[in-house]
């Protein structure tokens, strides 16, 4: 489809772009994936959702987890692959990007300390790529965990990724629903950062 990634190009040149966490350990594992009980910042997973970069900071975070996750690239091979997904064509990015700020955001990932993990969401409960499970069913698991502790900022989060991935629009009510909680206990704990991302997340779609 047109408006598909062209994502065989990271997968020709072997760029790692998905990691679950590697050091932290699950407090339970599952069939269907792990739980972590105080979360991780272990997991990237770009490009799992439908969503296109849309915003520069989006994009720099991205191009940082490639830097860092692919720690052999050289600064040749960096570049290539942000001009890649820089590329509107390529349907990474929802906008063009002027050269001399590519050329900024460029520089300031390749100075970037490779021994310093990219900032990432906490997440507390992690799918198998394998898992065949629906949306729905995905959701049903998230609230059959979480719903029996205190909700936090990274429960939302994967709430809010879930409901993306399949296209659905993201509304409190629908957060508070899978997660077995009131509206009112999702306006409680869901911070600004959060509500940007719900924003973006529905606007994406």
């Amino acid at each position: 489809m047109s408006h598909d990634r062209k994502i065989k190009y990271l997968i020709d040149k072997r760029i790692i772009y998905r990691r679950h966490p590697v050091n932290d350990q699950p407090t339970d594992r599952f069939s269907w994936g792990d739980y972590y009980e105080h979360g991780t910042f272990e997991c990237y997973e770009l490009f799992r959702s439908k969503a296109k970069i849309n915003t520069y900071k989006s994009l720099k975070w991205h191009l940082l987890v490639i830097w860092y996750l692919n720690p052999k690239l050289n600064q040749d091979q960096l570049e290539d692959i942000c001009r890649y997904i820089c590329d509107k064509s390529n349907n990474f990015v929802t906008f063009n990007i002027p050269e001399q700020l590519l050329k900024t955001i460029l520089y300031e990932v390749s100075m970037h300390d490779l021994e310093v993990p990219p900032k990432n969401k906490r997440r507390k409960i992690i799918f198998k790529d394998s898992c065949l499970l629906t949306t729905e069913q995905k959701l049903k698991i998230v609230g059959s965990i979480i719903g029996r502790k205190k909700i936090s900022e990274s429960e939302i989060y994967d709430a809010m990724l879930y409901m993306h991935d399949d296209g659905e629009k993201i509304t409190i009510e629908k957060i508070a629903k899978y997660l077995q909680c009131s509206s009112r206990t999702i306006y409680r704990n869901i911070g600004e950062e959060l509500k940007k991302e719900k924003e973006l997340l529905n606007q994406s779609l």
